[in-house]
């Protein structure tokens, strides 16, 4: 599962979102499919499910969802965007 760094702004619009960090200094403009994402992943939602739904919402293959999800949210780690979170075991 993934995390929105903390230095991370953002804003949705209904042609996708902007995205600041004020740390770099840097903003980004996602597209709507990625404003989806952006926004699946601060809700929490692990990889699988960011799959199925964007598959269900925009109407594509699961490989296509998958593919693009991946890509994409790698292309949002190495901005430094989002990070992998560390999941607590019970024990």
């Amino acid at each position: 599962m993934h995390k929105v760094s903390e230095a991370v702004r953002s804003t949705q619009g209904q042609d996708g979102a902007i995205v600041l960090d004020v740390q770099q200094g840097q903003m980004f403009n996602l597209n709507l499919v990625g404003s989806r994402i952006f926004e699946l992943v601060k809700n929490g939602s692990t990889e699988a499910e960011i799959v199925d739904e964007i598959g269900r919402e925009f109407c594509v293959s699961r490989q296509l969802a998958e593919n693009d999800v991946r890509e994409f949210l790698q292309t949002l780690r190495e901005c430094h965007l989002i990070a992998e979170s560390e999941r607590s075991i019970a024990i």
